[in-house]
């Protein structure tokens, strides 16, 4: 167990700025946003449960590896992803993803990237908040399961391709 802790935010330059910073004690690298998704190829959520499969995105499994093989030589992982309801959800994604234990983790956020917000938000830690988590969980089914019923339909009455997409769209108007 090595003697530096792990800060993972999502922009790579954020990790650079971030990590002049916090100084040698701080490992800081970039998540370069969500780590896993619902597959692209099939619904990937259970309709009867709600339950979402999650898997983790093809083109992040070299970040993932090296992410997991950083948590692991780290006292703390310090998961600094965005400070909204997307950025605590890629925090649980990463937790969860990279197999860091609860008690070695801690959910900070910066509202702006200044010496000052940093070395606070590092001092006061909290944990991953699950409602937003949950929120977000719900947000992303609910388009998955309404772009996959209205994706099909709207290919039949306008054109192939489109998608219904983000439940908010024009397209669940028509």
């Amino acid at each position: 167990m090595g003697n530096t802790n792990l800060v993972i935010v999502e922009s790579p330059a954020k990790a650079k700025t971030i990590g002049k910073y916090l100084g040698p004690d701080y490992q800081v690298k970039a998540s370069m946003g969500h780590v896993r998704d619902l597959p692209k190829s099939k619904l990937g959520v259970d309709v009867t449960t709600f339950e979402p499969d999650y898997q983790d995105i093809k083109d992040k499994e070299e970040t993932i590896s090296e992410l997991r093989k950083a948590a692991k030589d780290s006292q703390r992982v310090y998961l600094a992803t965005d400070p909204d309801r997307e950025g605590e959800a890629i925090s649980w994604h990463l937790q969860s993803v990279l197999g860091v234990p609860k008690e070695k983790t801690c959910r900070v956020t910066f509202n702006e990237i200044t010496r000052k917000v940093v070395t606070e938000s590092i001092a006061s830690p909290r944990e991953i908040d699950q409602n937003l988590v949950d929120a977000q969980q719900a947000r992303r089914i609910l388009d998955r399961i309404v772009g996959y019923q209205l994706s099909p339909l709207l290919w039949k009455k306008i054109r192939r391709g489109l998608s219904a997409g983000r439940v908010q769209s024009v397209a669940t108007r028509l």
